[in-house]
């Protein structure tokens, strides 16, 4: 591995980004409402929805469409991850039977009536939703606190870059 080549993808995918929003003129709070929206939008608990969630976030709130995606798609392992964590912490919300995610008796449950599943399945996905729901506004809102000085700082820095080179 090449020295310094993780500074580098961070800053390919991550940090240039933000620039080339920055040297277009965008504003750092606005860049860091984007990043915190694509990363809670990025971590909705139910498959293949977090993609159209920032489509119609981006289009709704006029937010850039790449920024949101970028870090929307940073987020795919912790997506993941927090599918199952979102679905108990709903299923306790609402007092709801922990449901059983074991493979082959999902399989078989599937088997035996579809129907059926699919009811169970989609309760899971409200409780998983649900429990986003409340966790999201208030992670969206300390995302953007703690990042906002990094970004306001980078703006800073490029904005001195473009003074020394008049």
């Amino acid at each position: 591995m090449i020295e310094g080549s993780r500074e580098t993808c961070w800053r390919r995918w991550f940090v240039a980004p933000v620039k080339v929003q920055l040297g277009q003129g965008m504003s750092a709070e606005r860049i860091s409402w984007t990043i915190a929206l694509g990363i809670v939008l990025g971590v909705f608990p139910v498959m293949g929805t977090p993609t159209l969630l920032c489509l119609l976030a981006g289009w709704a709130l006029c937010l850039n469409h790449v920024l949101l995606q970028v870090f929307k798609e940073a987020m795919y392992p912790l997506h993941l991850a927090l599918i199952l964590v979102f679905i108990r912490l709903g299923e306790r919300l609402w007092g709801a039977p922990l449901i059983s995610f074991s493979i082959p008796e999902l399989l078989g449950k599937f088997k035996a009536d579809p129907l059926q599943f699919a009811r169970d399945f989609g309760m899971a996905a409200w409780h998983g939703v649900s429990a986003w729901l409340l966790i999201a506004p208030v992670a969206a809102v300390l995302i953007k606190w703690a990042i906002t000085p990094g970004v306001r700082r980078l703006a800073e820095s490029l904005e001195k870059r473009k003074e020394v080179v008049k």
